[in-house]
């Protein structure tokens, strides 16, 4: 795998861990006992903290990439692995597509 392509896919998971992470922790003003501003949301966060939010973020990314990588390199789960979605005789959207397809080329 390429060093760009490592970074590439890390970026993504990082991403999708901070949306993961992103309402843990996480008080409103009510439950803090803070008072609000006015025009403010009844849920808007009192306590956010960002520099924990990515310090979060880093640690489930890292932990999600590296089963991630660690599949790639050993290849425990490929794409073979989902065969059983596609027997034949099943009713899956591929199989009719194709029947149908079939069916229209015969005509």
């Amino acid at each position: 795998m390429n060093w760009s392509s490592i970074i590439a896919i890390y970026f993504l998971f990082w991403i999708l861990s901070a949306f993961l992470v992103l309402p843990f922790g996480v008080k409103t003003h009510d439950e803090l006992g803070i008072p609000k501003v006015a025009g403010q949301a009844d849920s808007a966060p009192g306590n956010f903290r960002p520099g924990r939010v990515i310090y979060r973020t880093t640690i489930v990314a890292s932990l999600l990439f590296g089963l991630f990588y660690a599949n790639y390199v050993n290849g425990w789960i490929d794409r073979h692995s989902f065969d059983f979605l596609l027997q034949k005789g099943s009713n899956s959207a591929l199989n009719l597509r194709s029947r149908s397809i079939a069916c229209a080329s015969a005509t």
